[in-house]
């Protein structure tokens, strides 16, 4: 067989080099326990279980590839992998799949070349914090992914979340983080005892009847604290407040999502 390849033309070299790589990495490569895995991943009971989560999408990666997190492995198709020839990749964790493979592992509807699986990072004491945002009973997974992003954008490193918050691994908060999770820290915590143990730093209780956030100027450090969906901040957290801010309402909403006024908050705060 090598010897009809060494005296094949270019072109014929070319097709057989195809085939023999087509064959390699032929349709079920990736084996069913490893599929299994990859699925069981978007339970967090899973997810906890095992210390990992999942991450999709040529972007999502980029990101992970820049950041300190480990990487168990990752799926990817033969062009994403091509184009990671320069990206200092350990080819070792990579298994190479075709599209109907990556279909079958993805939790997308319209799955994106590639996908990786991730060690959570060993959970920490928080440190001493001097701006975070802390979240009461967020359970929308696209807001806090949101929020996320936004406190990125903010140079806020840390979010302090209830433990009634949604998870930060399930699949749809990541996907909405846009790969600022690799660079926002999400602590869960009993907000309570956190703000009774830290009384001295100043809190911002986002809520419907407060002072103009507008009117607020000078600050340099706080926790901004955004409420649940519906319900907003706990009575007993309020009381942790120093201050009571809102946002200037010039229509006729009711509300606003969550994401969005922790985004106007921030600017306000320290634009």
């Amino acid at each position: 067989a090598f010897s009809k390849i060494t005296k094949s033309s270019p072109a014929e070299k070319n097709s057989i080099c195809l085939l023999i790589f087509d064959t390699i990495f032929s349709p079920d490569m990736i084996s069913k326990s490893q599929v299994k895995h990859i699925r069981s991943l978007e339970d967090k009971k899973n997810r906890y279980a095992f210390s990992q989560f999942v991450i999709e999408g040529e972007k999502m990666i980029a990101e992970l590839l820049n950041s300190t997190f480990e990487i168990v492995s990752i799926y990817g198709t033969e062009n994403w992998a091509e184009k990671q020839q320069a990206s200092g990749l350990d080819s070792s964790k990579l298994t190479l799949i075709n599209e109907a493979e990556l279909r079958r592992i993805s939790s997308l509807k319209s799955p994106n070349e590639v996908l990786a699986i991730v060690s959570m990072p060993h959970v920490i004491d928080i440190p001493g914090i001097k701006k975070a945002i802390a979240l009461d009973h967020i359970q929308d997974p696209g807001n806090l992914g949101s929020i996320i992003r936004i406190a990125d954008w903010f140079g806020i490193q840390h979010i302090l979340c209830s433990e009634q918050t949604v998870d930060v691994y399930n699949p749809k908060v990541l996907q909405a983080s846009m790969g600022s999770i690799f660079r926002v820290q999400c602590h869960y915590t009993d907000l309570e005892n956190y703000f009774t143990v830290h009384p001295d730093i100043p809190k911002y209780a986002c809520v419907l009847d407060g002072c103009d956030v507008r009117q607020i100027e000078g600050v340099h450090e706080g926790i901004v604290v955004i409420g649940n969906e519906s319900k907003g901040i706990s009575h007993a957290l309020i009381s942790f407040c120093q201050h009571r801010i809102s946002i200037a309402r010039l229509g006729q909403a009711e509300s606003l999502n969550a994401a969005i006024a922790a985004g106007i908050v921030c600017h306000s705060l320290w634009k």
